[in-house]
């Protein structure tokens, strides 16, 4: 038991009379042992109920991310206080570095406020898809500072949170998991109106993508300079990968378009040349 006691009572480093012993270091290393615990027994009983529901997932990960860097940040305050740093005193004797800091990493503060707003207003959340800057992302996770997502061809984006707070973002899966989407296409004039319609009815049922409990709609556009111009909606929970089940869809028409003698034209134009008169 002396021996025991020895050992924990061993100096490990002595600055200016501040002595930092083993059992001072035995307690840090059980704080971040303790966190890491406690954090996986919250992660796991937060998401065993939402395992099934993808918008529950993700609301409980974002509620997750804020309760993860609470604890951590409690969790810092005792591994502090433990070794002998007292934070007010930290703070205090710290105070104009942190100006200066503070003006260096502007940028950076202002990505973690982003963060802290996505993750506590939950208007973005793990599994939407977004469209930013042109580019079609699938939030993957969201973090203090920035948040990951994957895009249409599988490469991995890190966005700063202050770009999704600041600019302009569309999120095609917030208000529910389908959306309604459209394809144009324009027939030769002197097609039949009423077939076409039909055609494009028909193939968008034919793709499995295509939700069949929401209306599918399809019109005549408008008049074009060298086509009638019709107007396929439809809806699809596919949304991330939207534009192949449009590609899709529009192999389809082709074909039926095709084996109903229905032509697409292409823009034309008659230039007429006329003769000088001969003087």
């Amino acid at each position: 038991m002396e021996e025991i006691t020895k050992l924990l009572e061993f100096e490990l480093i002595n600055i200016g009379g501040h002595v930092i012993r083993t059992y001072t270091l035995f307690f840090v290393v059980l704080i971040i042992l303790l966190t890491r615990l406690i954090l996986w027994l919250i992660k796991k009983a937060m998401f065993r109920k939402h395992q099934k529901n993808t918008r529950n997932i993700g609301d409980t990960a974002a509620l997750y991310q804020i309760i993860k860097y609470v604890i951590w940040v409690i969790a810092i305050a005792l591994m502090l206080d433990t070794i002998g740093i007292k934070l007010t005193v930290l703070l205090a004797g710290s105070a104009a570095l942190l100006v200066g800091v503070g003006l260096g990493l502007q940028q950076t503060f202002n990505d973690v406020i982003s963060g802290i707003i996505l993750l506590s207003e939950r208007s973005i959340k793990v599994g939407d898809i977004l469209e930013i800057d042109g580019d079609v992302v699938k939030i993957q996770t969201i973090g203090l500072r920035t948040s990951k997502g994957l895009n249409r061809d599988e490469i991995s984006i890190i966005i700063p949170n202050s770009l999704i707070t600041t600019n302009k973002v569309i999120n095609w899966s917030h208000q529910s998991q389908h959306t309604r989407f459209k394809i144009n296409v324009g027939v030769a004039y002197g097609s039949d109106v009423d077939l076409v319609i039909k055609i494009l009815l028909e193939s968008a049922l034919e793709h499995p993508d295509i939700s069949t409990n929401d209306p599918l709609d399809a019109r005549l556009l408008d008049f074009g300079n060298s086509s009638l111009n019709f107007q396929l909606l439809f809806f699809s929970k596919n949304i991330f990968r939207i534009e192949k089940v449009k590609s899709d869809i529009r192999r389809i028409i082709n074909r039926k378009f095709t084996e109903n003698n229905i032509s697409i034209p292409f823009p034309q134009m008659d230039v007429h040349f006329k003769q000088p008169k001969d003087k």
